[in-house]
């Protein structure tokens, strides 16, 4: 058995917590993440740092927050002529984000084979910061007719479905590392359950009936929300209606409202769900399991129609709550964390601390590997989320949030939104402007915050 366990970081897009079998959902069918909880450690309370793709996925990789690692950015977009922007294709030379050692680059210098699969989205290439291999597509959602690059080599468009391609190419690579000692460190991304729903198998796409989507309470299936017209095509289609504007996408089903959403969204789940169980097999097959890290979470949450919401980016639970399970050799076996607030910047950190390795002192998370073995880590228990609008604390039961005033860094002086999520689960009442903010529970979490604010860098774009 080799002496460093193997890590697999599988990341899906844009699934909330809320939304698997594991987290108390009772009517969708998530059976292999069901499993891996029940092998591993779930944390109950888990967030991204930053609920946008390209920022959420930079603070995975480099263990820093957002407005260290990219200078704040979200995701990046280029004007173009006659107004309207639009995404870069594929990322840039250099390093003008992740300019620190990033954990890839820890690893690999530590002796391990790096690789990635899947959904990159971040603004430098995968070898500028870290990789030995990467099989990567464009940053525009599809799952038919996708382009990929191997290595930064001529695109290619696999036939079939994208996901389904990049679990066969990470079969593929297991397959080649059995009895391999060298230990391998692999990024592997998944992108449903994000948008397009409406080039995915139609097996999923029809697997829920629409009338028992459980909605969540601050969500009114009944209310056509502002603008759900265009919303819900760009649920459907992402860049094929809103940028190639094809006429096939430019009308919705008949009775297509938030239920149907729902059941989409729940097919969705249910595609990176089996996706899920081929890793795992393939890591059965290959005897890799045993000595394989299996980390399972999402970059950000979706609001689909709470509070009257779409897609993503705000510091609501809908936007920001997202799964996250840990199997290891030597964890426990079916354990809940409830302790901490976990999120995305822990995982570079805690995974060094679970290889025998160094943190760097330009790491801002939390090492969170006692946790996995029941033990108290010895560290603030609660979370920091950036939005392009402020910033908030999370704890296990309580939310602050504090917008920047205008020059788009400092925050301002009273909280913007205060919940408390134990009582309030589905923030209906906003507590910022009651005696409640004045609390002191709530004076003690405003001063984290501003002491967090004050002590976390922003970094400039190159």
């Amino acid at each position: 058995m080799q002496g460093r366990p193997n890590i697999i970081l599988c990341t899906c897009d844009q699934l909330r917590a809320f939304e698997t079998g594991c987290y108390g959902n009772t009517v969708i069918r998530t059976p292999w993440i069901d499993r891996l909880a029940s092998e591993g450690v779930r944390f109950e309370t888990a967030v991204t740092n930053y609920p946008v793709c390209m920022p959420a996925r930079s603070v995975l990789m480099s263990g820093q927050y957002n407005r260290a690692c990219t200078g704040g950015k979200s995701n990046v977009c280029y004007p173009i002529d006659g107004g309207g922007t639009v995404f870069p294709q594929y990322p840039v030379p250099g390093r003008p984000h992740l300019k620190d050692v990033t954990l890839p680059e820890i690893l690999r210098g530590a002796g391990y084979h790096t690789a990635t699969i899947g959904k990159w989205h971040i603004h430098s290439w995968p070898h500028d910061v870290g990789f030995d291999y990467y099989l990567i597509p464009r940053v525009n959602h599809c799952h038919v007719g996708q382009s990929f690059t191997e290595n930064g080599g001529i695109e290619f468009v696999p036939p079939g479905y994208s996901v389904d391609f990049e679990a066969d190419k990470l079969a593929e690579f297991l397959q080649a590392r059995s009895g391999d000692e060298q230990p391998f460190f692999m990024y592997y991304n998944i992108s449903p359950p994000h948008c397009p729903f409406g080039d995915a198998p139609e097996k999923y796409l029809r697997m829920y009936d629409p009338s028992e989507m459980p909605i969540r309470a601050n969500a009114d299936p009944d209310t056509p929300m502002p603008n759900q017209d265009q919303a819900f095509k760009i649920y459907r289609w992402d860049f094929r209606y809103y940028s190639h504007y094809l006429p096939a996408t430019m009308t919705l089903p008949e009775g297509y409202g938030l239920r149907e959403l729902y059941a989409e969204y729940y097919g969705m789940t249910t595609w990176v769900d089996d996706t899920i169980g081929r890793m795992l097999r393939a890591l059965e097959s290959t005897g890799l399991a045993e000595n394989t890290i299996v980390v399972f979470t999402s970059d950000h949450g979706d609001n689909l129609g709470s509070h009257g919401l779409v897609q993503k980016g705000g510091p609501n639970e809908e936007s920001i709550r997202i799964p996250l399970i840990i199997r290891a050799p030597g964890a426990a076996v079916g354990s809940v964390a409830t302790s901490h607030a976990a999120s995305l910047v822990d995982l570079a950190p805690t995974l060094l601390s679970m290889c025998g390795l160094d943190r760097p002192g330009h790491f801002h998370g939390r090492d969170l590997a006692p946790l996995l073995s029941g033990a108290d880590p010895g560290v603030p228990e609660h979370a920091f989320v950036e939005t392009g609008g402020g910033a908030a604390i999370r704890t296990r039961d309580r939310m602050c949030f504090v917008r920047f005033g205008e020059d788009g860094r400092t925050l301002s002086e009273a909280p913007a939104q205060y919940y408390n999520l134990a009582e309030d689960p589905y923030e209906f009442e906003n507590l910022a402007g009651s005696s409640a903010a004045s609390d002191a529970t709530a004076l003690e979490l405003m001063a984290t915050l501003r002491d967090w604010d004050a002590a976390t860098p922003w970094t400039e774009e190159a």
